[in-house]
């Protein structure tokens, strides 16, 4: 069996190093926000090239932390793609904010832009783009659309690690964005061995908010000067986390290699390519087919694991309709009916990815 993703493999050269880190963890007996947390978040700051890292406990949660630091009224709307994960409203939700979905566009699948600028209204607050399986929404153009509206823009980096704008800074850079997050999902480009999670900007106010929310309210112990929650990451995970940044370049190097092998080489008309941003860390390869059921079936019978990135869109679930109504959303709803992802491993080997082509292309 080809797997879809191996966190073991990935992680078997650094292997003895986190193991050591989380035996030290452990002797010094200092589980929460120990010296790895901070280590690990200087060491994120530096990789996006952003004033301020803050770590918490998962991507859900650092989207409602960013979002609660914004201080918004409870009637705030915040522009979301009807196709991403489920997280990414629900944090919407858990910030106590109303959610606004728009369609995207079918080949990129990213938030579309033009219909960003008719859902736009006083109450628009925030604007959450989702750089969805790497791929990066054009935050360049769309800073001409908030342009003098004072609306802030929120960027879901949780598919993006290591990603590029078309001006070549990574996102979650702090100059970018007004605010990033991230999660650290084991199975993302840059994964812990649990949940994690991590949110960047420039903004000296804001992260200073965040730093107290996360942490029931307070910036020192005792010291609780707002309305908090328990979102910090522990530090083992941070310990691991220290070590695994390090390796993620050439990861995604990996990543996009195989990438560009699937691109020149499948060639089966029953399948469909996505248009990918140019600097994309591929975090998920995902194809479409109107034969979806069948082709699912074949890949089971020729062992090649898959997945659904993703198989409803926001809109078509249960907690959306019976609170925001039955709505449709044309590419979403399209993409989500025929999207299958393909294996995208980086560390599978060459002829693995031989023998994955040579399925494809015998599809019929």
């Amino acid at each position: 069996m080809i797997s879809f993703y191996s966190i073991k493999k990935s992680d078997k050269k650094i292997k003895t190093k986190i193991i050591k880190s989380i035996k030290q963890v452990i002797k010094k007996n200092n589980f929460i926000l120990g010296k790895e947390v901070f280590d690990f978040e200087n060491k994120f700051k530096k990789y996006c090239n952003s004033k301020y890292a803050i770590s918490c406990s998962n991507g859900t949660d650092a989207i409602t932390l960013a979002l609660i630091s914004l201080n918004l009224k409870k009637d705030s709307e915040v522009i979301i793609p009807a196709m991403t994960y489920a997280s990414t409203f629900y944090a919407v939700v858990n910030a106590g904010l109303k959610p606004v979905l728009v369609d995207i566009n079918l080949n990129d699948p990213l938030i579309n832009f033009e219909q960003i600028k008719k859902k736009i209204n006083k109450k628009t607050k925030v604007i959450l783009p989702v750089h969805l399986y790497g791929s990066v929404v054009n935050i360049k153009e769309l800073k001409k659309i908030t342009k003098n509206k004072n609306i802030y823009i929120l960027d879901d980096c949780a598919q993006a690690h290591g990603a590029k704008h078309l001006n070549f800074k990574r996102v979650g850079g702090g100059n970018v964005s007004d605010i990033s997050t991230f999660s650290l999902y084991p199975g993302k480009n840059l994964g812990a061995y649990g949940d994690a999670g991590i949110i960047t900007t420039n903004s000296r106010k804001l992260s200073e908010r965040i730093r107290k929310i996360r942490n029931i309210g307070a910036a020192v112990k005792f010291n609780h000067e707002l309305i908090g929650y328990n979102n910090r990451l522990d530090t083992l995970q941070a310990s691991i986390l220290i070590h695994k940044i390090g390796q993620l370049d050439k990861l995604n190097k990996n990543r996009v290699s195989i990438s560009k092998r699937y691109f020149a080489e499948i060639k089966n008309q029953n399948i469909k390519f996505l248009d990918y941003s140019p600097n994309s860390v591929f975090h998920q390869f995902v194809i479409r087919l109107n034969k979806r059921n069948l082709f699912t079936k074949y890949l089971k019978k020729n062992k090649i694991e898959f997945g659904f990135h993703y198989p409803h869109t926001i809109n078509q679930m249960k907690y959306f309709k019976k609170n925001f109504g039955n709505v449709k959303f044309k590419n979403a709803e399209k993409l989500a009916a025929e999207c299958v992802s393909l294996p995208i491993d980086p560390m599978l080997k060459s002829q693995e990815v031989d023998y994955i082509i040579k399925i494809l292309n015998n599809f019929s």
